[in-house]
């Protein structure tokens, strides 16, 4: 019986090395294939991309403009790019977009740009305007900008409106919609699940906990907002005005105008783009490739006009390479403050207290650093976060470095609260801004539990040992939480008034949580300038004296694996070809919703302040 049981135990023994060594084999098999990719691909003597000697630079640009790109993983990303898979949600570098025009502009190579924009997703009118700055400057040199698409959405039509030429598809459309804030409110819902709101806010227009604690817009929120949605639409017509060469009147604001102009063109929304000069000519797909091929020739494989799309050009100007060290030379560094402010460390496209702070923390104890600017792009969020990143500025202006704050689409209440320190605050006149106020909100599931039959009870040693998500908020707790919120709002109101030579009553007057323009924003103090990225620079290396100096990015430095993998995978996909991917699939409506509806759910699990302090703009989040 033992001599069965050992051979059986050998025969175990046998098999299950055999299977392990086979996936030994196969694991090995594919990792030294992949890696023979690899190396084929980073030493290959041959360009990644060739250009045509005559050939249009085609920003085929697919997702949302960013100030800074989300962290992912590069393995995550190659992947992708070879199976065809699409990113959930990609993004496109502004600095990279406009680092591309600005080359194409000098490049002879390149004789025109070809706007394909119906992959754009959002942007922000700032961000727009700071791109459609480049492509005019493209034009400058006497080279054209061609702009087509099937159907121009409002961010897309902006871009579309700096170019030369805009070409619609027959079956197409134009409409801009216009701006508005038109949030979900969940107030009913909370009370059918029977789930208390605890909300504490200073600030008449503070309206960030109003989705959860009303069924509809306050009236003070309606006025601040459409102050401040009436001053960017106004822009937004005079830019396109001003491109298109029509008054503002062409602009329909009401349903009623629409369907006028609608019926005058035979029911057609392409007729009635071209009759009232929204675009110049109606072209089906045939008729563009035709024309495009008369401005530049034709390709290789005489399929198409020659071109070379935004990704592959990008990656011509400057290849993946391992950072090298910097000169010692004055340099002005530059930190991007993008998104939410979180407590904690965070991964790019996340403001964390702690991250962000430790890259100003290295801008002042590098000594070639001699001015920092720091780029804010962000509604705000966790109050004590939003305070250790300006404690962090107070240090370097400490250590005799001035900093600039340049606001980008939004910097508005903790992202105001970490740009008011700064010696200077520049915005752009869409900047939305402000919001200086303060809240705090939990909910407490006692009711909802009770009607599942559940309850809470027992004892403790203090008034707050009872404090539960499953028991009601006992009224002393609710009042020491209150003073607290109030003490936050003297803090910001204190922090503006010492910050930008004002009282706490003319600070208290334009606060109140209200949102401003960058434009308005100045005109009442908050802002010193209206400017760009390239502005606040300009003005750090002159308060710091600087003739000659170069900026310096410091952002979160990927792992030595990470940077080993991106280098590598970059060069591999663009010499397989992978850079050409299948167009994003647009969301139904039903999509959208649910969509929107998810985003305003994970907020609350998102904030994870302390303390549960938060400075931050819904109102920011424009429709």
């Amino acid at each position: 019986m033992e001599e069965k049981t050992n051979l059986f135990k050998r025969i175990l023994s046998t098999l299950w090395r055999l299977v392990n060594t086979t996936r030994k084999v196969i694991i090995n098999l594919v990792f030294f294939t992949f890696l023979l990719i690899i190396i084929i691909a980073s030493s290959s003597d041959k360009d990644l991309v060739v250009i045509p000697e005559s050939a249009a630079l085609v920003l085929n640009l697919r997702g949302d403009i960013v100030e800074q790109k989300r962290q992912v993983d590069p393995v995550e990303l190659f992947i992708n790019d070879a199976l065809g898979q699409q990113e959930e949600r990609p993004e496109i570098l502004i600095s990279n977009l406009i680092k591309t025009i600005k080359h194409a502009k000098n490049d002879d190579r390149i004789k025109i740009i070809v706007l394909d924009l119906h992959n754009l997703g959002r942007a922000g009118l700032t961000k727009l305007r700071d791109v459609a700055k480049a492509l005019d400057d493209f034009k400058s040199a006497g080279k054209q900008i061609i702009a087509l698409g099937d159907y121009y959405t409002q961010d897309q039509y902006y871009l579309a409106s700096h170019a030369n030429k805009v070409w619609l598809n027959p079956q197409g459309a134009v409409l801009i919609e216009g701006y508005g804030r038109y949030p979900l409110y969940f107030k009913a819902a909370l009370d059918k699940l029977k789930i208390t709101q605890h909300i504490f806010r200073v600030g008449t227009f503070k309206s960030a906990v109003e989705p959860y604690m009303r069924n509809d817009m306050s009236d003070a929120a309606k006025e601040a907002n459409k102050q401040w949605l009436a001053e960017l639409w106004q822009i937004y017509k005079e830019d396109i005005a001003k491109q298109r060469g029509f008054a503002i009147d062409n602009f329909d604001e009401t349903a009623e105008q629409l369907v006028n102009k609608f019926a005058k063109n035979n029911n057609n929304f392409a007729e009635y783009a071209l009759n009232y000069h929204w675009v110049d000519a109606l072209k089906t797909r045939e008729e563009i490739r035709n024309e495009l091929i008369a401005m530049v020739g034709e390709n290789k494989k005489k399929t198409g006009f020659s071109q070379v799309n935004y990704k592959d050009y990008l990656s011509t100007i400057e290849q993946p390479t391992l950072p090298l060290p910097h000169k010692n030379i004055d340099k002005v560094a530059i930190i991007v403050a993008k998104g939410p402010i979180l407590d904690g460390e965070q991964d790019p496209g996340l403001i964390g207290g702690d991250s962000t702070a430790k890259l100003l923390r290295k801008a002042r104890k590098d000594k070639t650093v001699k001015a920092v600017v720091l780029r804010v792009d962000s509604p705000g969020g966790s109050a004590f976060a939003s305070e250790i990143i300006r404690q962090e500025i107070e240090l370097i202006k400490a250590a005799g470095k001035p900093v600039i704050a340049s606001m980008g689409t939004y910097a508005a209440s903790g992202g105001y609260w970490i740009s008011a320190p700064a010696d200077e605050i520049y915005a752009a006149p869409t900047t939305i801004t402000g919001s200086i106020g303060i809240f705090g909100m939990f909910m407490t599931i006692e009711n909802s539990l009770k009607e599942l039959g559940i309850t809470s009870d027992g004892v403790g040693t203090t008034d707050f040992a009872s404090f539960s998500i499953a028991r009601p908020l006992p009224e002393s707790i609710a009042q020491l939480i209150q003073l607290t919120i109030e003490r936050g709002y003297q803090d910001f109101i204190s922090l503006v008034a010492t910050n930008r030579g004002m009282t706490l009553a003319q600070v208290d007057a334009i606060a109140q949580g209200r949102v401003w323009t960058g434009q308005k924003a100045k005109e009442l103090g908050l802002v010193d300038e209206l400017g760009d990225l390239t502005d606040a620079v300009v003005a750090a290396a002159k308060r710091a004296k600087l003739d000659k100096y170069e900026t310096l990015l410091i952002e979160k430095e990927l792992s030595p694996r990470d940077k080993l993998l991106q280098n590598m995978l970059t060069n591999t996909s663009a010499w397989l070809g992978l850079s050409s991917l299948k167009a994003a699939k647009a969301k139904s409506p039903i999509e959208h919703f649910v969509h929107t509806f998810s985003q305003e759910l994970s907020k609350i699990e998102l904030f994870n302040d302390p303390q549960g302090v938060y400075l931050y703009c819904e109102s920011c989040e424009i429709n």
